[in-house]
């Protein structure tokens, strides 16, 4: 793993981080997450980079990370999106996931490095999205559409890449911050689907985080009536930010 980059002098300020957030898209749209449902999620680009102690701050506040930019849900009316972190030190290690980690370890090929571009990832990508019925309809995605989503950055990230016999099966890219790790989005080939490959490249970053001292990895939204995201509940000890309070969960 790349260490992180403490850059300009971000995280010192006395302010909170997000004095230096500029709003640059603020509309009502289309919920990602529940259908029929309007979402607000405004989307801030950072003043510099996000140095590791700016990025655990926002972490806690809710915040995930887009490109480039920064949001967190702000929906009138709607509590379903919850930010879930994972507790590392208290993280229980069922049977089920261990033999996840084990079958992984045994038959996989995993790599740390720069987030990158290329034919392989992106087709990938959109293997993943249309196997899935995640593209809703959409487009495939070109490459500068997966630079500006999986490479491009306002902090310290990494990728983790998972290969099988020297086929690219999983990407999984991942920010660091000084106290965690953050679960960015992972696109795995559904073909391999024995090795449970979004919960490998999940166990995969909490190993990291326990063997780099880290609290917590943040897995990003859990949202119960939506199957893509509610598998998140699994991966105990955990907490949900909920009415802007970090709720323990040590069960569904």
């Amino acid at each position: 793993m790349r260490p992180a980059n403490i850059g300009e002098d971000f995280g010192e300020s006395r302010s909170s981080p997000e004095s230096r957030l500029i709003v640059i898209h603020d509309q009502p749209q289309a919920c990602p997450y529940l259908d029929d449902v309007l979402a607000r999620m405004p989307l801030r680009l950072p003043i510099g980079k996000l140095d590791s102690q700016a990025l655990d701050r926002l972490l806690e506040l809710g915040y995930r990370r887009t490109g480039d930019f920064v949001y967190r849900t702000q929906c009138p009316g709607c509590q379903a999106c919850e930010p879930t972190r994972v507790i590392v030190d208290q993280f229980v290690w069922s049977k089920s996931l261990k033999r996840v980690l084990q079958r992984g370890n045994q038959e996989l090929t995993c790599s740390y490095g720069a987030a990158a571009s290329d034919e392989e990832r992106i087709d990938l990508f959109n293997r993943h999205r249309r196997l899935r019925l995640l593209d809703r309809g959409d487009d495939a995605v070109d490459e500068a559409s997966y630079r500006a989503f999986m490479v491009d950055s306002c902090c310290d990230t990494t990728e983790l890449s998972i290969r099988h016999d020297g086929r690219l099966i999983a990407v999984a890219v991942i920010d660091v911050s000084k106290h965690s790790l953050s679960a960015v989005y992972t696109h795995f080939d559904p073909d391999y689907s024995r090795f449970s490959l979004g919960t490998y490249a999940i166990l995969k970053q909490i190993t990291m985080a326990e063997q780099t001292q880290r609290r917590h990895v943040y897995l990003g939204m859990y949202v119960a009536e939506n199957s893509h995201l509610n598998y998140k509940s699994r991966f105990l000890v955990q907490e949900r930010l909920v009415q802007g309070k970090w709720v323990r969960f040590q069960g569904n």
